[in-house]
């Protein structure tokens, strides 16, 4: 089988695989006829395959191995061989060497039949080249870490000595500001930022405008830390450079900016929004990252236990009513939202929302974009959208009694609506909604579900430490106090940067509507009666939930503890 693979073709390989389809596999060969590309970039440009899966199928088909390179240590003397520019322009990374051949070279390439790369770095290192595949991420990624940082400064350093040359030519302020714009180091350096942080995993990136420097700090796994500080003289460039990409008046500096940009890393696209607020030592920055993919995952990846899972699907069967999400900003509400959507997106059913702003753009969805300036509101889009004989109807925050009552008409009138609202648990929503003004029989009669989310950090799973839990963790997790239970606490190792944490998980409050349930609020009764009669009928709370992954050795006390704290 093995020598027929290296006979077969990617496309039909990637096809008997089940990775893709005859249909897509047409519209990748027509698009390399106009594009002239790789049949995988084809591939990943169209969405139907990620370059994990190109990867994996080059490695049956060409025989060469396929190596993984997240957290992947190489010696100074194998990283020093070859200057970073050479292999970035080559998307190349020398690995070590061939056990017991100290002349053969392992190189990790996103192309392995590369010919003109295995040849400039065999001449550079006098070495014969024994390719491996990697992804072009990972490549990069690695890269950045041995790298990045030396990129970054000499662009900066370079845009320094630069603008002192200009200094000295260029005596009008005017003149200097419209010749600064154009300056290729600047241009780098933002692009070098974002990429990195995008290979960090970072959800935000700040600019702190400092008394004396430029602070830049990456927002991974909810924590913010330090990545980077420069000269506070490059402030101003930097915030022209922003504003340019995403759209912002250059000249007004003394108001606070909105905009957005998209950006292109390792062949997928990320939506960055973009907030600028003038500060005492200049303008800070905060750009917001969102990858069109990550927002749209299939239900198992949101992080939902069996049971969780069960009463999700349960609430999304429901032809009418209203659905909602709640949590502070941050927890992964439209994450939810957009995979509740992708699940009850088929042809037969019109799906329509409102956001502020759209966050991901979902194929077959009608999304519609709120702006005040043109007296478009989520109440007046709302009241427009009821025309257009939807079936499903999203919107993207209750924030006001007149969408709030909007959205209980149209859930009573045969629609299915999914909101978010910023409330800390299942049952303090339903209060939420009476305080805004509405009639209690609706609202029991509308809502068929709310579910409160938060997210916590997963520990790294190749350095956590096991140790016995202690009777106040028991006590904390609501387990019986002469039970052994083992906990693990983070470490930190190159695979999760340090930090003992890699990625986020999902903990959920789902409570389900019942004939009880309704009647309570229709009576108007209080916050901890309604959270009382969910727990008797089965509902888990944040902690039980967060309580569950600490057992499980997916997260640590301490995270549970931040996401539970009022419990």
């Amino acid at each position: 089988m093995e020598f027929e693979n290296k006979k077969m073709r990617l496309g039909d390989l990637l096809v008997l695989r089940g990775v893709i389809n005859e249909k897509q596999l047409a519209a990748a060969l027509e698009l390399q006829k106009k594009q002239h590309k790789h049949l995988g970039d084809c591939l990943i440009q169209l969405g139907a395959a990620t370059d994990d899966d190109i990867a994996n199928a080059l490695e049956v088909q060409l025989g060469i191995p396929r190596i993984h390179l997240r957290g992947v240590k190489i010696e100074p003397e194998v990283i020093g061989l070859v200057s970073g520019s050479v292999l970035r322009k080559h998307n190349v990374l020398p690995v070590g060497y061939a056990p017991g051949q100290s002349n053969t070279l392992l190189l990790a390439m996103s192309d392995p039949l590369d010919m003109v790369a295995q040849d400039d770095i065999s001449i550079i290192t006098n070495c014969l080249i024994e390719p491996q595949i990697a992804t072009v991420g990972e490549i990069n990624a690695v890269l950045d870490k041995y790298f990045g940082t030396d990129e970054a400064m000499s662009a900066a350093e370079q845009y320094t000595r630069e603008r002192e040359t200009q200094m000295q030519q260029l005596a009008a302020a005017a003149q200097e500001e419209a010749s600064e714009l154009d300056n290729a180091p600047i241009v780098q350096l933002v692009r070098s930022i974002i990429e990195q942080a995008v290979r960090q995993r970072a959800s935000d990136i700040h600019f702190d405008a400092l008394e004396k420097q430029v602070r830049v700090r990456y927002r991974v796994d909810g924590v913010l830390s330090e990545k980077m500080l420069y000269d506070i003289s490059l402030l101003p460039a930097i915030v022209t450079r922003v504003k340019i990409l995403s759209g912002m008046d250059i000249s007004e500096k003394r108001k606070p900016q909105d905009g957005r940009m998209t950006v292109s890393v390792d062949r997928s696209e990320y939506d960055i929004r973009v907030s600028v607020l003038p500060s005492s030592y200049g303008e800070k920055i905060v750009m917001r990252l969102a990858s069109s993919t990550a927002l749209t995952r299939s239900k198992g990846d949101l992080g939902m236990q069996d049971w969780e899972l069960e009463r999700f699907d349960h609430i999304l069967a429901n032809p009418n009513g209203i659905i909602l999400v709640t949590g502070p900003t941050g927890s992964g509400k439209s994450t939810t939202l957009y995979t509740a959507l992708s699940e009850l997106n088929t042809e037969s059913v019109n799906i329509i929302t409102v956001e502020d702003p759209v966050e991901a753009n979902i194929a077959g969805v009608n999304q519609v974009q709120v702006n005040p300036k043109a007296d478009l509101t989520f109440a007046t889009a709302l009241r427009a959208i009821l025309r257009q004989d939807p079936d499903i109807i999203m919107i993207g925050e209750i924030r006001d009694y007149e969408t709030a009552s909007i959205a209980v008409q149209a859930s009573i009138t045969g629609h299915l609506v999914v909101s978010t609202l910023h409330t800390n648990s299942s049952a303090a929503t339903i209060t939420r909604l009476l305080d805004m003004g509405l009639e209690s029989y609706l609202l029991a009669d509308s809502v068929v579900g709310v579910i409160a989310q938060r997210l916590v950090r997963k520990l790294c799973k190749s350095c956590k430490k096991p140790r016995p839990a202690t009777e106040t963790e028991k006590k904390l997790m609501g387990v019986p106090l002469d039970r052994e239970i083992t906990v693990y606490d983070p470490v930190g190792c190159p695979l999760c940067g340090e930090t003992g944490f890699y990625g986020r998980i999902g903990v959920y409050e789902i409570m389900e509507m019942t004939p009880e349930l309704r009647q309570l609020i229709t009576d108007k009764a209080s916050t901890e009666e309604i959270r009382s009669l969910a727990l008797s009928q089965g509902m888990h709370t944040l902690r039980m939930s967060a309580s569950s992954y600490v057992q499980q050795g997916v997260t640590t006390v301490e995270e549970m503890l931040k996401v539970s704290f009022e419990e």
